[in-house]
C-alpha cells in the first residue's frame, strides 16, 4: 500500500474535539465498537473519550504553564517510563516505571520515543473505570507519524490540531470518534 492509499484511508476518519470535526488516523484494523475491542487487536475503540492526562517531553516541548496545570494532570515522560499492556499484571493499563527489576517481567510500550508521536499526548479514558484486563490499553490522543501511517489503536492527529486541543482544553474536555 502506497503513502496515497494511507492517507485517503486515513482521510475516512474523523474525531470532534469541542465542535471542531479533524481528520485523524487510527488503528490498522479500522475501528470497533468499544464492547469488542481487545488487546492487540489493532483497533480503535468507538466512543466518546475524556482527556485524562497529558503526557509530554520536556526535552521537546515547555508546559510549565500555571492555567493548564488546573485543567488536567500532566506528566513528564522519561526515558523509563512506560505504559503496561501485559493482562497477566496487576498494573495493566497503568502507567509504570520501567527499571531493571520489572523491564524483562512485565510487557509494556515505552513512552519514550524516537519518531514523535509520544512526544506529548493525551491519555483518553479507555478502559480506565474500571480497567477490564484483555479489553485493551495505552489508547492515546497523540500526535500524527510523518509517513501517516496507521497506528497501533491510539488516534493520531496533525500537530496543528493537537495545538488546538491545548488551546480550547477545559477539565471536562472528550473527543469523539464521528463514524460514517
Amino acid at each position: 500500500m502506497n503513502i496515497w492509499q494511507v492517507k485517503k484511508i486515513c482521510e475516512q476518519y474523523k474525531i470532534k474535539i469541542k465542535n471542531k470535526v479533524i481528520s485523524c488516523q487510527v488503528g490498522k484494523n479500522g475501528i470497533i465498537d468499544k464492547s469488542l475491542k481487545r488487546e492487540g487487536d489493532l483497533f480503535t475503540p468507538i466512543g466518546k473519550w475524556k482527556l485524562r492526562s497529558l503526557y509530554y517531553r520536556e526535552d521537546k516541548y515547555n508546559l510549565i504553564n500555571e492555567s493548564l496545570n488546573k485543567k488536567i494532570k500532566i506528566y513528564k515522560i522519561s526515558k523509563a517510563c512506560g505504559w503496561c499492556d501485559d493482562i497477566n499484571s496487576e498494573f495493566y493499563n497503568q502507567r509504570i516505571t520501567i527499571s531493571q527489576t520489572n523491564k524483562n517481567q512485565l510487557r509494556y510500550e515505552k513512552l519514550w520515543r524516537d519518531d514523535n508521536a509520544y512526544d506529548i499526548f493525551f491519555e483518553l479514558g479507555y478502559n480506565d473505570n474500571p480497567v477490564v484486563k484483555g479489553m485493551g490499553s495505552a489508547i492515546f490522543l497523540h500526535c500524527s507519524f510523518d509517513d501517516v501511517k496507521y497506528t497501533a489503536g491510539c488516534i493520531a492527529i496533525e500537530k496543528s490540531y493537537f495545538k488546538y486541543a491545548l488551546k480550547h482544553l477545559t477539565s471536562d474536555t472528550y473527543i469523539e470518534i464521528i463514524t460514517k
